[in-house]
C-alpha cells in the first residue's frame, strides 16, 4: 500500500508553482473518459429529443454540433482546472499552432467555416436535390469539412463545403418542390389536330401528378419535317430527377393509349423520294 501511495504521489511535471503527480493524471484520465462518454450519450439524447419534437434535420444537426463543441471545450477547461494548469502556460503553444494552422490548414479552415455557413444560412439543406456541374444527387449530411451527397445512381460523394459556396449550384428544392417540365408529341400530317389537342389536355387533367395550379397548357409548336409537333407543358411536385422522368413516362404511356383508341397516329421519321427523267434499260446480247 505504501508503495502504491508513493507511486501515485510521484511528480511527473512541474508547471509554474504547481506539481502534477501520477495520481492526479490517472484521476484526470478517468474523469475525462467519463466526461467523453457522457458528452456522446447526451449528444445522442439531444438529437433524439429534437427529432421527436419535429425539429428539422438541419436545425437538429446544428444544435447537436454546437452542443458537442461547447461540451468538449468545457470538459477541457475542467481538466486543466483540476490539474491547476494556467491557460497562460499554453500561450506559446497556441501561437505556434495558430501560425501552423494559418499556413498549412487554410483549406480545412475554409471548409470548416463554409460548413457552418451552410448550416446557419441554410442555402442547402438535408434532403435537397442538387445539380452541381454534371453531378445530380440528394444531400444526406452536412458535416464539418464536407457535404455527403448521394447521386441518382446511388454512389455517395463527399463534396468540400467551400465548393458549394464558391460555385454555381442548382437547388431544385430550395424554396419548394415545384418543377416545370414538358412532353413533346409529334402526330402525323393529316391528323385531326383539334382532337389530338383535346386528348392530350384530357390526359394531363386525369394525371394525379400534374398540378392544376400553376395551370398546364398545350402549344402547337411546329410543322416538323415528318410530324405536327405539340408541346405539353405542366408543373409537378418532385424533389428528384428520377421522379420527374417517371411522371413524364406515365404521361407518354397514357397519350399513346388514348391516341390508339381514337386512331390518332404518332408520327415517325419518313422521306419521299422523287425520281425525274427517263429510266433506260440496257440489254447486252
Amino acid at each position: 500500500m505504501e508503495q502504491l501511495r508513493s507511486l501515485l504521489s510521484t511528480t511527473l511535471l512541474v508547471v509554474g508553482d504547481n506539481t502534477i503527480t501520477v495520481g492526479q493524471v490517472l484521476s484526470v484520465l478517468l474523469f475525462a473518459a467519463l466526461g467523453v462518454l457522457f458528452i456522446y450519450w447526451s449528444t445522442g439524447f439531444l438529437r433524439r429529443l429534437l427529432l421527436r419534437r419535429s425539429f428539422s434535420a438541419d436545425l437538429t444537426q446544428m444544435l447537436t454540433r454546437a452542443y458537442l463543441i461547447a461540451a468538449t471545450l468545457i470538459l477541457a477547461f475542467m481538466v486543466l482546472d483540476i490539474l491547476r494548469v494556467p491557460l497562460a502556460a499554453f500561450a506559446f503553444i497556441s501561437g505556434a499552432v495558430a501560425i501552423g494552422v494559418g499556413f498549412g490548414a487554410q483549406n480545412i479552415i475554409n471548409n470548416f467555416i463554409s460548413g457552418w455557413i451552410l448550416i446557419w444560412e441554410r442555402p442547402i439543406k438535408i434532403g435537397d436535390f442538387l445539380e452541381l456541374g454534371d453531378m445530380r444527387g440528394t444531400v444526406e449530411a452536412i458535416n464539418t469539412r464536407s457535404t455527403r451527397i448521394r447521386r441518382v445512381d446511388g454512389v455517395h460523394l463527399l463534396v468540400p463545403n467551400s465548393e458549394l459556396l464558391e460555385n454555381t449550384v442548382t437547388n431544385w428544392t430550395l424554396v419548394d418542390r415545384l418543377v416545370r417540365t414538358n412532353v413533346v408529341v409529334g402526330i402525323a400530317y393529316g391528323s385531326d389536330v383539334q382532337l389530338a389537342s383535346k386528348l392530350m389536355l384530357q390526359v394531363a387533367e386525369d394525371d394525379p401528378d400534374v398540378l392544376s395550379d400553376p395551370p398546364y397548357f398545350l402549344i402547337f409548336d411546329d410543322f416538323g419535317d415528318s410530324a405536327l409537333v405539340f408541346d405539353l407543358v405542366f408543373w409537378v411536385e418532385s424533389n428528384t430527377e428520377g421522379g420527374l422522368r417517371k411522371i413524364r413516362s406515365n404521361l407518354r404511356y397514357a397519350i399513346d393509349a388514348v391516341f390508339r383508341e381514337h386512331d390518332v397516329v404518332i408520327a415517325f421519321p419518313q422521306r419521299d423520294i422523287h425520281v425525274d427523267g427517263e429510266l433506260r434499260v440496257r440489254r447486252d446480247n
